[in-house]
C-alpha cells in the first residue's frame, strides 16, 4: 500500500523521535498543527503550524523528507518568524535565505553522515536548499547583513540580492531559486501578542523536555537549541526546573500503554508512567574554586528537594575520585544541609562520579554536578554507564561543554 503524504510525515516524526540527535525536537513536532495541502508548493510554517505541499511531500525520498521535517521544526524552535520579523519587513527574501542558511548548517551538523536526513535534491540531482559553511556559527542577523553587503557589491541583483521590499524578488536570485520551503510571514502576523507569548512558553517547555530525553539517549542537542536553553538565566530556576522535570511524571515511557491523548492524531506514542521522586544525586566538585559558591548551591539544592521531596538524596563529593558518599533517606532529606560534611581536595576528574555510580550500582533519576568546568583528559565513555539526565552547574567557565546532559552557568 502506498503511504499518503500524511502517513509519511507521521512516519518521519516517529523516526526522528527515536534518534538520539533528533529526539530533542520531539515536543516541538507536537506544537501547533500539521497539515498537508494541495495549495502549498513546498513546505512552510508560521512559527507554530506547519503546512506541507502534497505533491512536494510525495516527491521526496524518506531521508529528504526527514530533512524538511527537521527544517520546519528548527524554524519553530529558534522562533524565527517572531524574532526576525523586523528584517523580514525590510526584505523578506533575504531574511528567508539567512534563516535557511543557519538552519541547514545546524541540521547537517546533527547528522553529518546522512544516516537519517539528507538535503533535498531536484529531479536532476541538483541540491535544493541553501548551504554554505562560510556562515557556520553565525546567527540569522549576521548572515542577513553579509547577504546585504554582498547585494551592494553585486550591481546585477544576483547572489543574495532580491530587488525591492515586500514580496518582490529578482527572478535571477539564486537564493530564492534554491529555497525548498516558504516562510508564512502573513500567518505569523495573525498571531496575537498573547498567542506569541504562549507559543514561546510551549516551545521552551518542549525543548527542555527534549533536552532531558536527549540526555537519556546519549544524544547531542543541536547547537542553536543549546544556545536557547542556556542563555544568561537564573541558575537557581534552571536547577529547579531540571529536577522537577526529571523526577516527576513523564520520566519514563511505556510502549505497552499508548498515549491516549495522541491516538486521535494518528501517532502511536508512549504514555508516561507516573512515579514518585526517588533518588537525586548531588555531586559537588570539592576543588577550591567552587568553595565560594558551595553554600549557596547547597542551599538552593535543599530548596528544590523541599519542593520535589525525593525519597533519597545521595551527595557525592569528588575531586580525582569520589571522596565522600552521604545518603539521606526520608525525614533525613529535610536536614541534609545541616548534616553534610564536604570532603575532598585538589584535582578534578568528573568521570569518577559515573564510574563510582556504576561500581556501586547506584541508579538515580537525576544528577546535579557542581564544578568550575576546568579539567583535562576527560573520559567521556565513562558517562555511557549513567542512565540519569545530568545538569552541570558551572562556575565561571563559559567555554565549558558538557560530555553529556545540560549546562547552566553560575554567576
Amino acid at each position: 500500500m502506498k503511504l499518503t503524504a500524511e502517513m509519511r510525515i507521521e512516519r518521519s516524526h516517529n523516526k526522528l523521535m527515536q534518534h538520539k540527535n533528533f529526539c530533542s525536537l520531539s515536543g516541538v513536532f507536537m506544537v501547533g498543527k500539521v497539515e498537508v495541502s494541495d495549495e502549498v508548493p513546498t513546505a512552510m510554517t508560521n512559527g507554530r503550524d506547519v503546512y506541507y505541499g502534497r505533491k512536494f511531500t510525495d516527491s521526496l525520498p524518506e531521508k529528504q523528507l526527514n530533512f524538511v521535517v527537521v527544517h520546519e521544526a528548527m524554524h519553530k524552535s529558534l522562533r524565527h518568524l517572531t524574532v526576525w520579523k523586523d528584517i523580514a519587513e525590510e526584505n523578506p527574501m533575504r531574511a528567508n535565505a539567512a534563516m535557511d542558511y543557519v538552519i541547514n548548517l545546524l541540521i547537517v551538523d546533527m547528522d553529518p553522515r546522512g544516516e537519517v536526513v539528507e538535503m533535498p535534491r531536484d529531479a536532476n540531482g541538483t541540491l535544493l536548499g541553501l548551504y554554505d559553511t562560510k556562515y557556520k556559527d553565525m546567527d540569522t542577523k549576521q548572515v542577513y547583513n553579509l547577504l546585504k553587503q554582498e547585494c551592494k557589491r553585486q550591481k546585477d541583483g544576483r547572489s543574495g540580492c532580491p530587488s525591492g521590499n515586500g514580496d518582490q524578488q529578482d527572478s535571477n536570485d539564486s537564493n530564492a531559486r534554491k529555497n525548498f520551503d516558504e516562510h508564512d510571514w502573513a500567518g505569523a502576523k495573525k498571531l496575537s501578542a498573547k498567542e506569541v507569548e504562549e507559543l514561546g512558553k510551549e516551545i521552551d517547555h518542549a525543548l527542555r523536555e527534549g533536552a532531558i530525553l536527549a540526555g537519556k539517549m546519549k544524544g547531542e542537542l543541536p547547537r542553536g537549541i543549546n544556545e536557547i536553553l542556556h542563555p544568561k538565566v537564573d541558575w537557581k530556576e534552571a536547577m529547579r526546573e531540571f529536577v522537577k522535570m526529571s523526577m516527576r511524571g513523564g520520566g519514563e515511557s511505556s510502549w505497552h500503554r499508548p498515549n491516549r491523548r495522541m491516538l486521535g492524531t494518528g501517532l502511536i506514542l508512549p504514555s508516561s508512567i507516573s512515579r514518585k521522586a526517588k533518588k537525586l544525586i548531588i555531586a559537588p566538585d570539592t576543588s577550591g574554586s567552587t568553595a565560594e559558591m558551595f553554600s549557596q548551591f547547597m542551599s538552593e539544592a535543599k530548596s528544590v528537594c523541599d519542593e520535589v521531596a525525593p525519597e533519597t538524596v545521595d551527595i557525592l563529593y569528588w575531586d580525582t575520585e569520589v571522596a565522600q558518599h552521604e545518603t539521606y533517606r526520608g525525614a533525613e532529606v529535610e536536614s541534609f544541609i545541616d548534616l553534610t560534611i564536604p570532603t575532598g581536595g585538589g584535582g578534578t576528574t568528573p568521570e569518577c562520579v559515573p564510574r563510582y555510580m556504576h561500581e556501586n550500582a547506584i541508579e538515580a533519576q537525576a544528577v546535579i554536578m557542581l564544578t568550575d568546568g576546568y579539567f583535562y583528559g576527560e573520559e567521556r565513555e565513562a558517562w555511557a554507564t549513567c542512565s540519569a539526565p545530568v545538569l552541570w552547574c558551572v562556575i565561571g567557565n563559559k567555554n565549558f561543554v558538557p560530555p553529556v546532559g545540560q549546562v547552566v552557568y553560575v554567576e
